[in-house]
């Protein structure tokens, strides 16, 4: 697995390692001992699956008192993914980055907690699968205007 650190600390783009050949390919999308060393804590308690059609916006989501660390990816479709550093102590605070994730590229995203996180689909549809720190907690649940 390559490690890719991004400009925003803590936030990593994993680009595992795919096996390819006439059968398909392998991959392998989570390992504790390799993830941990690599910077991804752990561990996590839930794991959450969307489809959302082209030009679904979701997000910016983040939760107050329990937020959520996410290793994010793409399952079948392509996604521009969104996360922005809501960290008050961080050297990184009120900065974002957006990557393009999806199914063909096999990368992933570490959204360490703190962040707030979106996307949006670029192909006609998109599954996107997430491992969580934290359970989803609806009253603490905040969202930030993209638009704004």
């Amino acid at each position: 697995m390559n490690v890719v650190p991004t400009p925003l600390e803590g936030a990593l783009l994993l680009e595992p390692r795919v096996y390819v050949d006439e059968r398909g390919f392998f991959l392998e999308c989570w390992n504790a001992g390799r993830y941990q060393a690599a910077g991804i804590p752990g561990p996590f308690v839930q794991d959450n699956h969307s489809r959302s059609a082209r030009h679904v916006l979701r997000g910016l989501h983040y939760q107050v008192e329990r937020p959520q660390g996410k290793l994010v990816r793409v399952v079948h479709g392509e996604v521009y993914d969104v996360i922005v550093d809501l960290r008050r102590s961080s050297p990184t605070a009120g900065r974002w980055l957006g990557v393009t994730l999806s199914a063909a590229d096999h990368r992933q995203l570490w959204v360490p907690p703190g962040f707030a996180h979106g996307f949006v689909v670029r192909s006609e549809y998109a599954d996107f699968e997430y491992k969580c720190t934290e359970y989803y907690a609806p009253a603490l649940e905040r969202t930030l205007a993209w638009d704004a």
